[in-house]
């Protein structure tokens, strides 16, 4: 199989833990080639529009969500759930941008890149789902949101819009939220939940920043400034304001400046300080 083949495999198998086993499989075998010197084709291929989902989690319009305090039981539950469900989208968004533009002229670092992510992401969803087993509950027990992959289909055919939408801006988020996520754990005595989802924010760091190395070489390539290439591919895919508060060390080091968020906060958001 070439990469982008193991890919489309990953994004049409349904459940969550056959997807996640398959994706740290190809991932494995991405590496042991890349390590030997004889490193398996990217190929092409068509992925599907949208990837294979298991029948439950049911998914619906995020207004139709419900929202439970993270001090009960089950607050942290549907917290450690939701968390689940963004870890198993980026598995996927991941090996889709694989596929989708492996016709593209690119270096090979950019899929050992992805790659990477996709296997960690798999992992994520797996700690996730231990969580949630280990406190009596199992991924797909609650609703979900049916929104995260909108940015995936609205950039199926702009790589550029791709890495500014989804590393750049939805994975960025994740570093604003993640150390509050953190904290109710600790409060709530959940050792294993705070070792999991302090993996995951230590991670994620890495996906940001392999979207903006990838968006800053392309729009190197094609002599473009990157500030505002970023602002206004956001504008046009992105729905709505960025929200602070941003946490401005790990975006730092996961290489997006300040002068790339703040002016997407909005006017309501004047930055103070």
């Amino acid at each position: 199989m070439t990469l982008a083949e193991m890919a489309v495999a990953v994004l049409t198998t349904a459940d969550g833990r056959q997807k996640t086993a398959l994706s740290r499989n190809f991932a494995a075998q991405w590496r042991a080639s890349r390590a030997a010197g004889t490193p398996i084709e990217v190929g092409t291929a068509n992925p599907p529009l949208r990837p294979a989902r298991p029948e439950k989690p049911e998914l619906r319009d995020p207004r139709d969500v419900p929202h439970r305090k993270p001090g009960s039981e089950a607050g942290r539950i549907a917290l450690l759930h939701a968390v689940a469900h963004i870890e198993l989208n980026a598995v996927d968004l991941h090996w889709d941008i694989i596929a989708r533009f492996s016709g593209t002229r690119l270096p090979i670092g950019f899929f050992d890149d992805w790659v990477k992510a996709a296997d960690e992401e798999s992992k994520h969803f797996n700690l996730m789902c231990d969580c949630l087993e280990r406190l009596g509950s199992h991924y797909g027990a609650l609703p979900a949101h049916a929104g995260m992959w909108r940015a995936a289909e609205d950039t199926c055919d702009d790589l550029m819009g791709r890495l500014a939408v989804v590393p750049m801006v939805l994975e960025a988020r994740g570093l604003d939220v993640t150390p509050g996520m953190i904290k109710i754990f600790k409060q709530a005595k959940l050792p294993d939940a705070v070792a999991a989802l302090e993996t995951i924010y230590a991670e994620e760091v890495h996906h940001v920043a392999y979207g903006s190395k990838w968006f800053h070489f392309l729009c190197g390539r094609h002599d473009l400034d990157p500030t505002e290439v970023f602002h206004g591919l956001v504008r046009k895919y992105f729905h709505g304001n960025l929200k602070p508060p941003f946490n401005e060390e790990k975006r730092a080091e996961a290489g997006i400046p300040p002068d790339f968020y703040w002016p997407l906060a909005g006017t309501e958001h004047a930055r103070s300080g």
